[in-house]
């Protein structure tokens, strides 16, 4: 329970020490000093995302690294728990949004920073806005920016990993940018498996799958790419 205090108070004045970083990059956006306020935001949530799970007490082993190509990609990458997003952010240095729930959205002042790094919300209840969602997905990528995605569409909460909903890898296909797929091993370990808000140290295994390429793709691979994600992501599972 200590922790679980420790990382609540560790979150909020986390928050308040970055709004001076907020408001450097509130007057890059309006300089039109585009890049810059892009790098900074990268440092800034790369930085956090790392402060966060060395808060936790919780140790990150990384493999793959060097299979991350140049220039944007799509990480696909199951999803276990809530730590998921500050790994993902602080232990895979590129400038990288997320495909995330609506909820996340609504969440004072966390929900500013991510609407910042261009973050793109689902409604899982609306289609027609899933698929604006994905076209401004597309059009980031266009612009050199990554994105992760979850195709699970929600925590397993376990070692488990959940069926890819239908059409969740289209993102990467549409915009023809290299999919990189992702394994988090271990991170719910660190809060969804010990009860509410009961945060543990744990160890995570990160591996990093060697990318695969969807701009010669053929119809039946293209078709086929859903099962051969899960595959690879899968195999290196505990």
């Amino acid at each position: 329970m200590f922790r679980t205090i420790y990382i609540i108070f560790y979150f909020i004045m986390d928050q308040i020490l970055l709004i001076p970083q907020a408001w450097k990059v509130e007057k890059l956006e309006k300089q039109g000093k585009i890049k810059e306020m892009q790098d900074l935001l990268h440092t800034i949530s790369h930085t956090w995302g790392k402060r966060l799970v060395h808060a936790s007490g919780s140790k990150v082993n990384i493999s793959g690294l060097e299979n991350v190509p140049e220039g944007p990609v799509v990480f696909i990458s199951n999803h276990q728990g809530n730590f998921d997003i500050p790994i993902l952010l602080g232990f895979i240095d590129k400038p990288k949004a997320f495909i995330a729930k609506i909820e996340l959205s609504k969440i004072p002042v966390f929900s500013k920073w991510i609407k910042k790094i261009r973050c793109i919300f689902i409604d899982r209840n609306d289609p027609r806005q899933s698929l604006r969602a994905i076209n401004d997905g597309v059009k980031t990528l266009k612009e050199g920016h990554s994105m992760i995605i979850f195709p699970e569409g929600t925590r397993s909460k376990g070692p488990k990993i959940s069926e890819f909903k239908k059409g969740s890898l289209r993102l990467a296909t549409k915009a023809k940018v290299p999919i990189v797929p992702i394994t988090i091993d271990g991170t719910y370990k660190i809060m969804e498996a010990n009860g509410k808000l009961n945060i543990k140290p744990a160890e995570v295994k990160l591996t990093i799958s060697d990318p695969i390429y969807t701009d010669h793709l053929t119809k039946e691979e293209e078709s086929g790419l859903s099962d051969r994600v899960y595959e690879i992501i899968k195999s290196h599972l505990s």
